[in-house]
């Protein structure tokens, strides 16, 4: 990875963020902490490195809205089961969309697996494309930001620490589905009352 940015540049940061994001296995934080190191280093400078990562970022998820959008579920039935994605999963995510609303699109961006998933989710959802946009968009600015300043400002020791970050993910997924169903529960009682 490192290689192609040193030889493509930003334009290998904006590639390779945008078929991350779209599902193809590019290891997406990994990319952003050296892409931070690096500019940290002097290889590269900051303004275009994160406008090339939050635009990678950015056309990747609206990649996978508009194929939800357009032909989603079609596809899952048809090509679904190549990926582990069957329209029981579909519906899933459907339900758990609609209970947590757009704000799983700014969340799903710290999730490795689910960015995509959330965006193609939204699109089958029928979500229109100025909500997703405010949603889905914001969340590429503090996702890009934070792994980008933690490159940055951890300079070598950043490798260390997306080791550790990779580790712990599922325990962080499993801590904030955890939240997520306390926060539903105490919503749903409080409109209960």
């Amino acid at each position: 990875m490192e290689v192609l940015i040193a030889q493509y540049g930003y334009a290998a940061i904006y590639t390779l963020l945008m078929l991350g994001i779209v599902g193809l296995p590019v290891p997406d934080e990994t990319l952003l902490a050296l892409s931070g190191h690096l500019v940290q280093s002097g290889t590269l400078r900051l303004a275009p490195a994160f406008a090339s990562a939050l635009l990678g970022s950015m056309t990747g998820i609206t990649v996978s809205y508009l194929i939800g959008r357009t032909g989603g579920v079609r596809l899952v039935h048809k090509y679904g089961a190549r990926f582990h994605l069957t329209p029981e999963r579909l519906e899933r995510a459907h339900g758990f969309f609609e209970r947590a609303g757009h704000w799983s699109l700014v969340v799903g961006y710290f999730i490795p697996g689910v960015r995509h998933f959330v965006a193609l989710v939204a699109g089958t959802s029928g979500l229109e494309a100025h909500v997703f946009a405010v949603f889905a968009y914001s969340g590429a600015v503090v996702w890009v930001s934070t792994f980008l300043s933690l490159g940055y400002f951890l300079s070598y020791e950043w490798i260390p620490v997306m080791k550790r970050l990779h580790e712990w993910s599922g325990a962080l997924l499993l801590a904030a589905l955890l939240g997520l169903l306390i926060w539903f529960g105490l919503r749903r009682r409080n409109q209960s009352r």
